[in-house]
Formats: structure tokens, C-alpha cells, sequence
């Protein structure tokens, strides 16, 4: 009975909390400037940025939303804005455009293109919202979130 109490002492005084301790040296961040980003990123225009939003678009109307609706062009391209947060932010250009559609009707598209946002920060990458196609609201409300 003693030995099982002696355990039971020993463990409730290691699972016990334990005040907490100063930062070692390790953990202190020393010479750690944080990300150097250059803000060089593709127009508004750019030929790969919107064969991007293309392919993903209908990649999601055709695997989720059993709808066989693709982007067949756009018009109206322009930015509203460039880096319009802090200095040290990740670098995004915001753009519109009109998407048109393959079911007849343009619908305003809204994407932004950031430096760090492709596969794994290696590279840019898009985010875009079709007003009026966000169905699962990712961007609501009529895409507002997808703007700056």
C-alpha cells in the first residue's frame, strides 16, 4: 500500500502545473526580421491570373455545384487597389472586372492577387469571388469580403 501511494505522490506532483518561465534563448527571435517581401506582382490584366480564376472556376461549378458554367472572357479589367494596408503586410493587388459567362449573362468578378498566396508562399496566388456565383457564401455578402 505504501509503494502505490509513494507512485501516486510522484505522479500528481509531475502532471502538477508549472509556473511559467522566462523565455530562453532560443525563443527570443534574434535576427529574425520577418517576411521581405518585393510587392512585385502580376497586373490586373495578367493572361495567367485570369486563367487561373477561369480553371477554378469551373472546376468548382462542375465538382461541387453539378453545374457545367465556365468564364469565356472578361472586359472592363482595371485595379482598385494596390497594398492598401500596412507596410509589412503581404503585398495584394486588388482588381475587378466583368466575367462573361457561358449562361449569357456578365457578372461582375472581384480577386485580388497576393505575393505569398500560391502553393505553399512560393509563389502568387489568386482569390476571386463571381457576384452572383458565390454560393457557398464564401465572400458574402455579393463578394464584399473579396474586396479591399
Amino acid at each position: 500500500m505504501c509503494r502505490r501511494a509513494l507512485w501516486f505522490a510522484i505522479a500528481a506532483t509531475a502532471l502538477a502545473p508549472l509556473p511559467a518561465l522566462a523565455t530562453n534563448l532560443l525563443e527570443l527571435n534574434f535576427w529574425m526580421s520577418g517576411p521581405r517581401y518585393e510587392g512585385v506582382l502580376p497586373a490586373c490584366d495578367s493572361v495567367a491570373a485570369l486563367d487561373t480564376i477561369s480553371s477554378r472556376f469551373s472546376h468548382k461549378e462542375g465538382r461541387y455545384w453539378n453545374s457545367n458554367l465556365t468564364i469565356q472572357g472578361y472586359e472592363r479589367i482595371r485595379e482598385t487597389a494596390y497594398r492598401p494596408w500596412a507596410p509589412n503586410a503581404m503585398p495584394r493587388r486588388f482588381c475587378n472586372a466583368l466575367a462573361l459567362v457561358s449562361d449569357g449573362y456578365k457578372h461582375p468578378v472581384h480577386y485580388a492577387i497576393s505575393e505569398a498566396g500560391g502553393l505553399l508562399g512560393t509563389s502568387w496566388g489568386v482569390e476571386w469571388c463571381v457576384v452572383g456565383l458565390d454560393r457557398n457564401w464564401a465572400f458574402s455578402p455579393a463578394c464584399k469580403m473579396a474586396r479591399p
